[in-house]
């Protein structure tokens, strides 16, 4: 039996730092990896490589290049392996750039480069559209492909980690994905090394949540936690490590993070990154299924959490897939409104702009002291300065005082936007392929054993209302003081996830937010769309999938809050009523 595997991960976006690579791998001698994997996609990246794509040019994250190039030495010093998405639209043409890097640096008898192919579906999708006008059904709006009124610009499946175990199983060093999920990365790499096959569900389930975990780089070692005040002492907010992911034969797993390095790893940042971006008790992969509700993170020494309690199922004979197509034209203008009487200043713009508004408003924007100005059209014609911009600005003589429009006016111009739909295709329509460094290809066949599950995640119900002095006395306060939360987009949907670390703070927590009380908090934010709730009792946690929250998703929304990352902060502000031991416990310095 072969020792943990020590994943690192280096990158969980395209906007992530570039040092990642060359950070875990020169640091071997003393905190060893076996592998580097680096997520660069999300469903915003997507669209706009999907249309450079299709418009001709290359449709892969450059920023890979950038990051792997300084590390290339130590990869090949202490036989790390690489796996990364990075392909995006265009992974064949990222792994010539990569072969061809490779080779000017005189390494082309020591790394073997593959790549990964099958994500890009649109002749399928098209094919099954055109003898089934029912086959595509967006799965966030329920209308069908064939009564979409966009024309389909590129399609793309998300893969699992098969084909990656498939390519390192046959020596490949370096191997370059388009759309894998963003956990496939992990699942490959674990697979390959223990030497699982579809038969081991519970092991690729763990490895799909240490995947889930690692994917975000930072996010879990105290990036976008809200508990980041802890940190401020002894700078460890500063230089915030990269996590690491062991994972056992079994499929045991323990995340920790690079030595020497700021951030943290404890129960809560794991508890956090867990809840980030899920959709429901139900975690869905190409490869298996994870049923996450009873996970378990236990605190086993400095910087090293273990997790437990997931448990496996086979996967759905589908996977997901995003449509991409043009999808019209934005354009906003920003105002600034800075001092005394904002709300005034905001109202006076709002009514010579606009129009009067309704009464009492209370939303998320009225937090934010930046008056946002967004028209979306059908054509760039509609939105051109004269009609749209040159409007707003006109107004600056005659605006609240103070009145400043910001000076970069491009905003105002009309951009293109895109219209994304999700769905399902059959994984049985998916050519999954691995070609290797010598021009062989091997065919990953899609799961022989899979398991149909309902359209809707399960949802429960608060098990009771909160008794008047159940907890104690209570003072009105901002729920955050108590209660850590994170949030996220997937298309149109956004999730939100609550936890606190004491099980009494916890029965609070559960009996205090229900659907109801959701609404309530949410308040001028609430889209009238379903919401559903479940809870995941071992890390003290209530989760939220609040459907249709973003508009239609992060390439045409027009709300601030496109990643839906602010959800959680919202409503962290937001006030209830708290009982004064546990605000007692927090001022006596007590751990959140």
């Amino acid at each position: 039996m072969k020792r943990a595997i020590r994943i690192g991960g280096a990158s969980g976006s395209a906007s992530d730092r570039r040092e990642g690579f060359a950070q875990l791998a020169s640091a071997y001698p003393n905190d060893p990896v076996d592998v580097i994997i680096g997520d660069f996609m999300s469903e915003g990246n997507m669209v706009w490589m999907a249309a450079r794509k299709a418009e001709g040019a290359t449709g892969y994250e450059s920023g890979f290049v950038e990051a792997i190039t300084p590390a290339l030495a130590d990869i090949v010093k202490y036989g790390i392996k690489v796996v990364v998405n990075a392909g995006g639209s265009d992974a064949q043409t990222l792994h010539k750039v990569i072969v061809e890097l490779v080779k000017k640096q005189g390494l082309s008898e020591s790394l073997k480069v593959a790549w990964i192919s099958g994500d890009e579906v649109l002749p399928a999708v098209l094919e099954r559209s055109k003898s089934d006008s029912q086959a595509f059904i967006n799965i966030h709006t329920g209308e069908t492909l064939s009564s979409w009124p966009f024309k389909p610009l590129y399609a793309q499946a998300y893969l699992g980690g098969l084909g990656i175990a498939a390519a390192l199983q046959r020596d490949a060093d370096i191997v370059i994905c388009g759309r894998v999920s963003d956990a496939s990365l992990v699942i490959g790499a674990a697979a390959w090394w223990h030497g699982w096959d579809r038969t081991h569900l519970p092991q690729l389930a763990n490895a799909l949540i240490a995947g889930h975990l690692i994917e975000c780089s930072t996010y879990i070692t105290g990036g976008n936690f809200s508990g980041f005040t802890e940190l401020e002492q002894g700078g460890r907010w500063l230089d915030l490590g990269y996590p690491i992911a062991e994972i056992g034969a079994e499929g045991d797993v323990v995340v920790t993070k690079q030595k020497a390095r700021g951030g943290i790893v404890s129960v809560e940042t794991c508890t956090a990154q867990l809840l980030y971006e899920i959709q429901g008790p139900w975690y869905f992969n190409s490869d298996v299924t994870a049923i996450i509700d009873q996970v378990r993170f236990t605190q086993i020494g400095e910087n090293r959490v273990s997790m437990t309690g997931v448990a496996s199922a086979p996967p759905p004979p589908t996977t997901k897939v995003g449509i991409s197509a043009y999808g019209g034209f934005q354009a906003e203008v920003h105002y600034f409104l800075v001092g005394l009487d904002v709300p005034a200043k905001a109202r006076m713009f709002e009514q010579q702009l606009i129009g009067t508004p309704a009464p009492n408003p209370h939303t998320q924007n009225s937090a934010t002291a930046v008056l946002r100005i967004v028209a979306q059209a059908p054509t760039a014609a509609a939105l051109a300065s004269p009609r749209f911009l040159r409007p707003i600005i006109d107004l600056i003589m005659c605006a609240y005082p103070g009145g400043t429009y910001h000076m970069d006016a491009r905003t105002g111009l009309p951009r293109q936007v895109f219209e994304y739909f999700v769905t399902r295709l059959p994984q049985t329509d998916v050519q999954h392929r691995v070609h290797m460094h010598d021009g062989t290809a091997v065919e990953v066949p899609p799961p022989s054993v899979t398991r149909v599950f309902d359209v809707q995640q399960p949802s429960q119900a608060r098990s009771a209302a909160v008794g008047k002095a159940e907890f104690g006395e209570t003072v009105r306060a901002p729920l955050g003081l108590i209660v850590h939360a994170r949030s996220g987009d997937k298309g149109p949907d956004a999730n939100v996830g609550f936890f606190v670390t004491d099980p009494e703070q916890f029965e609070w927590l559960r009996k205090l937010l229900s659907v109801d009380k959701m609404k309530e908090l949410l308040a001028g934010e609430y889209s009238g769309k379903q919401i559903d709730r479940f809870e995941l009792p071992n890390i003290h946690s209530v989760h939220f999938l609040l459907h249709d929250h973003l508009d239609r998703g992060v390439g045409c929304t027009s709300t601030v809050d496109f990643l839906g990352k602010n959800v959680a902060e919202f409503l962290r502000a937001r006030e209830v009523d708290i009982p004064r031991k546990f605000l007692k416990e927090r001022r006596s310095g007590a751990k959140l």
